[in-house]
């Protein structure tokens, strides 16, 4: 799973520690004395990377709860705010759309283990946040990813199990929902699942479990009793998209109870200039990045008429839903 396992000075000792190293005991170990030394240093190749990651064990210091940009989330219609939390960089998975890729330098996964101050910090914002508030996990990774080494789940639920009045939203693509089974549901924790239509996601989306075993996970998640979400993330227009998406859609609703959806939303392909331009130069011959594209305030989309296919895939999408489960990310 990982090509080396580096250990800050810092943490080596933890209990936390302890215990992932147990689960990975074959995997070479090297001490470092801080995260970024590996990290952030110049030079290296995101993609060769890629093909075998190393796993970085480190502390998080500074501010470990942040406010997410405006349109993020569903809390977007409620008097709730977001929140978002991220005790991973990088993903598991290599998406050929994803951001990712040019917000840094390395495609070695870091694995924040001082779950504890992250919980101090959720508390504290909660303090402070109106009823109705989310947090969101998988903003820099997907949090059920690698569930299996990190037992992020059976960490941070409890947390949420305290303050039912507020939600966290798993955001992920993965089928490691073992422990989320072995357990009673949470009202207030959402799983939320992307999609895109099979075609794309056969041509983008690398390493990531099919549709069908990504709507099994949901499947089995709703018959448990967990909320369940639906996020068609990010919508790349081509010839043929509303087609492609009437077809998701009537796989999805097919097998989901859509009255028991929490919520489902649209997003575009937008991406900030910088992070644009490094995934280009990673992967020159990719025709997805190949497209002509249009730079609005900072930030790269695909020209195309994109609003005027939102709105039909949002037509398309509100004939399953109640349009009070709808948003669209912006």
């Amino acid at each position: 799973m990982f090509s080396s396992v580096y250990i800050e000075e810092a943490v080596r000792d933890s209990a936390r520690v302890r215990s992932i190293l147990q689960r990975i005991p074959e995997v070479p170990r090297i001490a470092i004395q801080q995260y970024g030394e590996v990290f952030n240093r110049a030079k290296q190749n995101f993609r060769l990377q890629k093909q075998q990651p190393a796993l970085i064990l480190a502390h998080k210091s500074g501010r470990r709860v942040l406010p997410t940009p405006e349109g993020y989330g569903f809390e977007s219609g409620s008097a709730g705010k977001g929140f978002y939390f991220s005790h991973m960089l990088n993903c598991v998975y290599d998406c050929r759309y994803c951001f990712l890729q040019g917000m840094f330098r390395s495609a070695n996964y870091v694995l924040f283990v001082n779950y504890e101050d992250f919980e101090q910090d959720i508390e504290a914002t909660i303090a402070h946040a109106p009823a109705g508030s989310v947090f969101y996990s998988g903003y820099d990774c997907d949090s059920l990813a690698l569930e299996p080494v990190s037992a992020f789940c059976e960490s941070f639920l409890p947390c949420f199990q305290r303050h039912p009045e507020h939600f966290l939203e798993i955001r992920t693509k993965s089928t490691q929902i073992r422990f989320l089974l072995e357990r009673e549901p949470l009202a207030n924790c959402v799983i939320a699942m992307s999609f895109s239509p099979q075609v794309q996601s056969e041509q983008w989306e690398h390493k990531v479990p099919s549709i069908a075993k990504r709507l099994d996970a949901l499947v089995r998640l709703q018959n448990a009793g967990w909320p369940v979400a639906l996020r068609f993330e990010p919508v790349i227009a081509q010839t043929n998209t509303l087609s492609l998406y009437k077809e998701l859609f009537e796989l999805v609703f097919s097998q989901l109870d859509r009255r028991r959806i929490h919520s489902a939303s649209l997003g575009e392909f937008r991406l900030p200039v910088d992070y644009y331009k490094k995934i280009v130069k990673l992967y020159p011959e990719e025709p997805l990045l190949a497209r002509e594209t249009q730079l609005d305030d900072g930030m790269v989309s695909l020209a195309h008429e994109q609003e005027s296919l939102l709105q039909d895939l949002e037509t398309m999408l509100l004939a399953y839903i109640e349009p009070e489960s709808y948003y669209r990310c912006a």
